[in-house]
C-alpha cells in the first residue's frame, strides 16, 4: 500500500472510531493538504490555508505570550469544534466535530492517530 493511501486509511479509521469526529485532515504548515477524510463539498485547499492561518495566529499568540511552542488550536464555533493538533514533521492534524463532542475522547483518539501518522510520516 502507498504511503498516501496509508495516511487516507489511518484517517479515516480516526473518522469510523471516533463518532463525534464529522471530518480530518492532515496538513503541511505551508497550507498543503497531505491527506484528508472531508466531506465532498468542502474544498481542501480552503481548509488547509484556513487551518494553516488559524495555526499561525496561535503559534505566534503562544510565543508573544511566553507559553512556549503551540501545541494545538481548538476553535467553537455554533455547530461543533475545529482541533488542530502539531503532528510531525512540520504536518497538522486537523479534526472537525460535533457541537456536544467529548474534547477529552477526541484529543485521545488524535493522539492516537498522531502516532501512527508519525509511523507512516
Amino acid at each position: 500500500m502507498s504511503r498516501a493511501k496509508r495516511l487516507n486509511h489511518i484517517l479515516r479509521t480516526l473518522q469510523n472510531e471516533s463518532p463525534e469526529v464529522e471530518a480530518c485532515a492532515l496538513i503541511s504548515e505551508d497550507s498543503l493538504v497531505i491527506a484528508s477524510a472531508l466531506p465532498q463539498h468542502m474544498d481542501e485547499m480552503r481548509v488547509a490555508g484556513i487551518c494553516a492561518t488559524l495555526l499561525n495566529l496561535g503559534t505566534r499568540a503562544s510565543v508573544e505570550l511566553q507559553r512556549g511552542g503551540v501545541q494545538q488550536v481548538l476553535v467553537r464555533g455554533d455547530e461543533g469544534y475545529v482541533v488542530m493538533m502539531t503532528a510531525a514533521r512540520g504536518t497538522m492534524l486537523i479534526s472537525l466535530t460535533s457541537k456536544n463532542a467529548k474534547l477529552g475522547l477526541v484529543f485521545l483518539d488524535m493522539h492516537t492517530t498522531i502516532e501512527e501518522l508519525k509511523q507512516v510520516l
